[in-house]
């Protein structure tokens, strides 16, 4: 890859310094890790660099938007074996390829298991930062996504069993009456349950609560 000069690379969107993404490079030429590195780090990023995927794999995970710049062919574990344990293990985190021996068959492979870009040596630096980009993009959606379903776990688990049983009810259609003689309670109680659970759900509508509902894996109304 030719090393552009600062000033021809375009910075990325202005970034909280505080969740600033952070660009993992894993390569074993030691000349593309550095020229990678001024590259990434010139437009705005954090880069990390790594020369096997032994090394990226020792390093803790990070809960920042980030993408991982790999090369196919490393010295220990392969860069499409990597993607897999990636895959499984950091699903925030975006893959882009880059070597200089690619095939056709490698990246079809590398692209149906979820890789953002193939690049192919030599590609130009606009190129791989718009790839990037993407990918920080991607990585962030995925992060905000867990932070969500995070939060929405954690308002079910406050919910009490009775809470639950009601929740369970009404979302799959059960008038509060309905729900008063399955569970043979008042339909007065029902109703302070149903408000409760509403609250704790932070559920502004039914239609609202079934969606949530939906998103925790729980049967819900057809």
């Amino acid at each position: 890859m030719t090393t552009l000069s600062a000033s021809r690379i375009q910075t990325t969107v202005p970034l909280d310094s505080s969740i600033q993404p952070v660009v993992f490079v894993v390569d074993d030429d030691v000349s593309v890790r550095e020229s990678l590195e001024l590259l990434i780090s010139s437009a705005g990023w954090r880069c990390e660099t790594f020369a096997s995927a032994a090394q990226f794999l020792a390093r803790p995970r990070l809960t920042v938007p980030s993408c991982l710049v790999l090369d196919v062919r490393l010295p220990d574990l392969n860069g499409l074996d990597l993607q897999q344990r990636v895959a499984s293990e950091r699903g925030d985190m975006p893959i882009i390829f880059i070597t200089g021996y690619g095939d056709v068959p490698m990246t079809v492979k590398a692209m149906k298991a979820g890789a953002v870009e193939f690049l192919t040596k030599p590609f130009s630096a606009e190129v791989l930062l718009s790839a990037i980009q993407s990918a920080i993009n991607r990585s962030t959606r995925v992060l905000g996504d867990e932070a969500e379903m995070s939060i929405v776990r954690e308002a079910y688990a406050s919910l009490s069993r009775r809470d639950r049983d009601v929740m369970a009810l009404v979302v799959t259609g059960h008038l509060n009456k309905q729900v008063a003689v399955e569970l043979g309670i008042s339909e007065i109680t029902v109703k302070a349950h149903r408000g409760r659970v509403m609250r704790k759900m932070h559920a502004d509508s039914l239609a609202h609560l079934v969606n949530i509902a939906a998103r925790l894996g729980l049967p819900s109304r057809h």
